[in-house]
């Protein structure tokens, strides 16, 4: 038996060192300008993202290492494969989304670039034609099937030996007598492919004789077992990890990408930083510029506010919304890809001396309009009744046209039927734009969303930050002093001094006006958002406020909080 097993091995080994030579990459022979001017080294080339650009293929068995995939072109032909091949390639010719074919390739190394991803039994092929964006797609084979299809550029791809999932890259029907498979290294790899079904058969005949001895059989008998115990952890841990990027709905992008977009992160691109984490401006591969938040490591408050955003405002289509383009979930990473904002958020204007004569009259009305908009449609338009929780000048954004968009929707919730309220135990928002009833008692509801609108409002025509609230008789606040100078009939003097060359006098006391309606103590004495619209484009009598008898406070006394927050006695206020 041991002889036998002896003889066996020793034959075995001698196979081995037949097959495995055409595999090992021990030295790449290759143009040394193309390795002295890349600095890196010839078998960890491939291992650089994009190191043959957007639709190329690295192949340490190709003398030049890159070259484009089937339909493509180098971007720069003179360069590509040789000195620099980042360049890339682009289609050598228009698809036709109703002709288009798909070759199918064997791939190592999955590329990177945009993609989506679809559970169950799909017809993947179909799913992407139908999608003239969809550029490849490859079909999930464990965890319960489904697509995963790639839209934008191709990024890593890496064909080595025929060997990996299948992928299928669109190519225009003039192209189909293209070969189906390797990138363009069938024939340098028929002798490849001829060892392996060699060496494949005598491995398959030694394996026979092994299997009748008794002793080799129960180890292998063992050793299956374990295979099939982790292949079934593995197919579940894929199927789960696939249902829970489904469950997204959005378009994934790939870490590297949105590194290199941003210049790794660097400090330079940095817009800013709230209470989820830093903002940072990028520029994809294909020229679209973003801004990509990240999820802080410290932040206490991020993970469930991440989840929440993507799920909600992936749903929302309204010009007065921000729009979000995609997210990232890789490593410990969790960022959020937004449409870049060119003009920043409505604080860096209303609240800066120095821009504040930017935004005149007809602009902050246009954007007091589009905020009215953007509201009533999360609170009645919307598939879900949504309540935002945190409305404030910093989540308005500004387009190139100075149109607004509301962004942040980390801290919302979402309403279904005819539900119009509810409590919660844990307050959060933001001192000064948080409604009382939900400061105090926890309350909240899309009225709470009028009562910061009306915040907003009457800051947007001030230029100045509501701080603090108290009680009516002391007003230090901004709705107090706005208020008191309303009852007096001196309200325009709360107006900004830049905006008296270019105001409309009526639409400015009616904006007061409404900011003091929306801004009461009690919901019930609230317009809602469809009456605020209305009262917005009209010239009816508005009915009179009511005078403020609440109080918000902040900060509180720390020595009053059991944890050092901001608190209540029977809420946690964190501000924002």
């Amino acid at each position: 038996m041991e002889v036998l097993l002896s003889f066996i091995i020793i034959n075995l080994h001698l196979l081995l060192l037949l097959v495995l030579p055409p595999f090992t990459y021990t030295s790449v022979s290759a143009d040394s300008s193309s390795s002295s001017s890349s600095g890196l080294q010839n078998d960890t080339m491939c291992d650089y993202y994009g190191f043959c650009g957007a639709n190329g293929n690295c192949d340490l068995t190709n003398p030049k290492y890159c070259e484009c995939l089937d339909g493509f072109t180098p971007k720069d032909p003179t360069a590509y494969g040789s000195s620099d091949s980042r360049s890339g390639c682009v289609k050598n010719k228009a698809w036709n989304c109703s002709t288009d074919v798909f070759v199918r390739h064997s791939l190592l190394h999955e590329p990177n670039g945009t993609y989506s991803m679809f559970g169950g039994d799909q017809d993947c092929k179909a799913k992407c034609s139908s999608d003239c964006s969809c550029i490849a797609y490859a079909i999930i084979a464990s965890g319960g099937g489904g697509c995963k299809l790639w839209s934008g550029n191709l990024f890593d791809v890496r064909f080595v030996n025929g060997r990996g999932q299948d992928l299928y890259i669109r190519t225009p029907a003039s192209d189909q007598g293209k070969k189906d498979g390797g990138g363009g290294n069938q024939g340098r790899n028929e002798g490849l492919v001829v060892g392996i079904v060699v060496g494949s058969t005598i491995i398959v005949i030694c394996g026979m004789i092994v299997a009748s001895c008794h002793f080799l059989r129960k180890r292998t008998q063992s050793k299956e077992f374990g295979r099939a115990r982790i292949n079934e952890m593995v197919s579940h841990n894929t199927h789960t990890n696939n249902e829970q990027k489904e469950d997204l709905g959005l378009p994934l992008f790939d870490l590297a990408r949105i590194a290199v977009a941003t210049s790794n992160f660097s400090p330079d691109n940095k817009l800013g930083e709230g209470g989820f984490g830093p903002v940072y401006k990028g520029i994809l591969d294909d020229g679209r510029q973003i801004a990509v938040k990240r999820l802080s490591s410290s932040s206490g408050q991020g993970l469930n506010e991440f989840k929440t955003e993507i799920k909600l405002i992936a749903k929302l289509q309204h010009r007065n919304l921000v729009k979000l383009l995609g997210c990232c979930i890789q490593e410990k990473e969790k960022m959020l890809i937004y449409e870049y904002m060119p003009n920043r958020s409505l604080d860096y204007f209303i609240f800066d001396q120095m821009q504040e004569n930017v935004l005149d009259w007809p602009k902050r009305f246009n954007i007091v309009h589009g905020i009215a908009r953007g509201l009533l449609y999360l609170h009645q338009d919307s598939r879900l009744r949504i309540i935002h929780r945190d409305l404030k000048a910093s989540n308005v954004l500004l387009d190139s046209k100075l149109d607004p968009k509301i962004s942040d929707f980390g801290l919302a919730k979402t309403f279904g039927g005819d539900q119009s309220n509810a409590n919660t135990n844990r307050v959060v928002g933001t001192f000064g734009y948080m409604a009382p009833e939900y400061a105090v008692n926890g309350q909240f509801s899309v009225k709470s969303d009028v009562f910061s609108f009306g915040i907003l409002l009457l800051e947007i025509i001030s230029g100045k930050r509501n701080k603090k609230f108290y009680y009516a008789n002391n007003d230090d606040s901004l709705y107090g002093h706005a208020w008191e100078l309303w009852k007096q009939g001196r309200s325009l003097e709360l107006v900004d001094e830049t905006l008296k060359d270019s105001w409309n006098l009526s639409e400015v006391q009616r904006c007061i006006h409404i900011g003091l309606l929306c801004a009461q103590q009690y919901p019930h004495d609230r317009p809602t958002m469809s009456s605020v619209v209305l009262m917005l484009g009209s010239e009816f009598d508005l009915p009179k406020p009511e005078i403020p008898t609440f109080f918000i406070v902040e900060p509180f006394d720390a020595s009053s909080s059991s944890t050092g927050k901001n608190d209540l006695s029977i809420t946690d206020m964190e501000a924002r």
